[in-house]
């Protein structure tokens, strides 16, 4: 469990508090606007209304206390550099804040952002190579050159086993699991048999799987 800061309770920031409550983690969303606020106050530990472009505001949050901070603010890049800006100034340990373009991704690290984030970009990204991929449920990626993808198994698999379709030598992909509903049930043997319509997940570099599932 850590303890987190979200400073903007718009779309990326109340479901990103929301997300990270869920998973245990100790939660404070901040917002100068009461109807935003109220929105996200039953899915995050603390809520609470205040203009983080005051000082006396953000001080008095005690942004030392926090694991990591987000600066989660779209529509103003003035103030989500200047956000960012005291929040290294007080001490925060780790500031990590959104941007929608490059030049305001170097901007912000320039003044102190530990990381970066573009949820709008990865989002689009994401969606992209999921429906250019035949078969593609999901997609995570790992770096510019890994990735993992949740398929269904090409036709040329049903009724074969790992074993014998020698996938990672022949693709150099990894079958890593199946699949069911929420969960995945790690492939231990090479006996197993691939059906139609099951969900399996796959790892290998992004080129190897897209060229494996588009021929």
């Amino acid at each position: 469990m850590r303890n987190i800061l979200v400073i903007g309770a718009g779309r990326f920031g109340s479901n990103l508090a929301k997300k990270l409550t869920e998973l245990g983690n100790e939660v404070m969303v901040v917002d100068k606007d009461e109807a935003s606020i109220n929105e996200v106050t039953d899915h995050a530990t603390r809520a609470q209304i205040g203009n983080c472009l005051d000082k006396d505001v953000l001080r008095a949050l005690g942004v030392r206390n926090f694991d990591i901070c987000f600066v989660c603010i779209s529509e103003d890049f003035q103030s989500s550099m200047e956000i960012t800006s005291m929040l290294k100034e007080f001490g925060a340990a780790y500031v990590v804040s959104k941007a929608d373009r490059t030049l305001q991704a170097e901007l912000l690290k320039k003044i102190g952002a530990d990381e970066v984030v573009y949820p709008e970009r990865d989002m689009a990204h994401r969606t992209a190579v999921r429906y250019s991929t035949k078969g593609a449920f999901d997609y995570f990626e790992l770096s510019s050159e890994y990735a993992i993808f949740e398929i269904t198994p090409p036709k040329v698999w049903i009724g074969k086993n790992l074993r014998d379709l020698d996938i990672r030598t022949r693709h150099q992909v990894n079958v890593i699991g199946v699949k069911d509903q929420q969960s995945v049930t790690p492939i231990l043997s090479a006996d197993h048999v691939f059906r139609e319509n099951e969900h399996i997940i796959i790892a290998g570099e992004k080129e190897s799987i897209l060229d494996m599932m588009n021929k």
